[in-house]
């Protein structure tokens, strides 16, 4: 297994207020396109414009499940998928299973105008190209805070104050919605909180975990406290979900992805009341800390390792026709926070831009997070449903991820 080291954001985050020049051009080479990845809107536009430019023949697989299907449909020789749509998280298991190549030679050759802050290396090497920030920040109807007469929330204590309000006065008997479906969202949800408590999750230089403390506590407690004004389902609400309960109108706060905003503020799917009240705000903060509680995080794709030059060829053309200044226009401008030269920020993306004004911290990308990730999961939600204590659910955390890490060579 691949350890990674000194992975760099290619300062992409400072691209937000940089230009670039990608290729208007959309000439493809020959050869085969086979996309995998997130099914938002952005990434939706991302891969239209890449298969217009790849022909008949290319195809995309986009699904809230990719992160299951794509290390084992790149792991095959020839691989099934030639790219794949990445994100902080998700390349740290592509690297680490040697299932994706680098970019060097293919930029030096056919991707010299692309400006430097997108390139994602790793240990020196160009592994990916970024096209979009995103985070998760407040969202939030301005309707139904002037009506209890609440200012927009800044923190979690805030949220948890309007939601009683909201409760009280009859106006929603679960205000609060979040992206708390166990496994994966559950525990981006405690990475987040954890974070804005000002906890470090690993003990410094090295991969013992090190969350079990009164940090991680108060980061389960302020989940749980959150819970109590949801849907009664909440550990079953993933992003669409919690978007659906939103368009529903039965929401009228919650932590939400920028790159999830733009359908909450359009006209379609909702009533008017519910989508002209729609606002943003920047991230919300837990405790004292005055640590922003979100993490920032950036998208872009990669090139599959077991395919052939040609087909790597035409993949990477694809994909940076996808990810050019050309798809942006009216429709796809407020779909997210585009890296790429002529990016006009639109209301919708302000969360995000206020999460990275507000020095939000990335989400970690050192090999041994996921391990951790999939143990916040899978743990919980016993928790929240009230079966455990925190420091029970915090110590199987720390046994869970603890297994892992010594199975996958991270601990001794």
């Amino acid at each position: 297994m691949t350890i990674m080291k000194n992975l760099t954001l290619g300062t992409a985050f400072a691209a937000l207020g940089a230009t670039s020049a990608l290729a208007g051009g959309h000439a493809c080479a020959e050869g085969r396109v086979s996309i995998v990845g997130n099914e938002f809107p952005a990434i939706q536009s991302v891969a239209a414009a890449a298969l217009e430019c790849a022909g008949d023949t290319a195809e995309a697989n986009l699904t809230a499940d990719h992160q299951k299907i794509n290390v084992a449909g790149m792991t095959g020789n020839p691989a099934e998928y030639t790219t794949a749509i990445v994100a902080n998280s998700s390349i740290v298991a592509l690297i680490n299973e040697d299932v994706i190549r680098s970019l060097d030679d293919l930029v030096a050759e056919h991707g010299g105008d692309i400006p430097q802050q997108q390139l994602i290396t790793v240990d020196g090497k160009v592994m990916a190209v970024a096209f979009m920030a995103n985070a998760q920040h407040l969202v939030y109807r301005e309707d139904v805070l002037e009506q209890i007469g609440a200012d927009v929330p800044t923190s979690y204590e805030d949220v948890l104050a309007a939601a009683q309000q909201i409760r009280e006065a009859g106006i929603m008997e679960h205000p609060v919605g979040g992206a708390y479906a166990a496994g994966w969202n559950l525990a981006q949800e405690f990475t987040n909180m954890y974070i804005g408590t000002g906890g470090e999750f690993f003990k410094p230089g090295t991969a013992e975990v090190s969350i079990n403390n009164e940090r991680g506590v108060e980061a389960l407690e302020t989940m749980k406290a959150l819970s109590e004004y949801m849907n009664p389902d909440f550990l079953t609400h993933d992003s669409n979900a919690t978007s659906a309960e939103w368009e529903a109108g039965n929401v009228a706060l919650m932590n939400m992805w920028g790159s999830r905003t733009g359908v909450l503020m359009d006209d379609e799917g909702s009533a008017p009341e519910v989508y002209e009240n729609t606002k943003v705000g920047g991230p919300l903060t837990v405790g004292d800390s005055g640590v922003p509680a979100t993490t920032l995080w950036w998208d872009g794709w990669t090139v599959a390792k077991n395919i052939s030059d040609e087909d790597a060829v035409a993949t990477f053309k694809a994909m940076k026709a996808g990810s050019s200044p050309d798809i942006l226009n009216d429709e796809t401008m407020s779909q997210a926070v585009w890296l790429m030269e002529g990016f006009q920020p639109q209301e919708v993306n302000e969360g995000v831009l206020a999460s990275v004004a507000a020095g939000s911290t990335p989400y970690p990308m050192v090999p041994f997070q996921g391990l951790l990730h999939t143990a916040l999961g899978d743990n919980i939600a016993d928790y929240l449903q009230g079966n455990e204590s925190a420091e029970q659910t915090l110590a199987d955390i720390e046994a869970a991820y603890t297994a892992a890490a010594r199975e996958n060579g991270f601990l001794q």
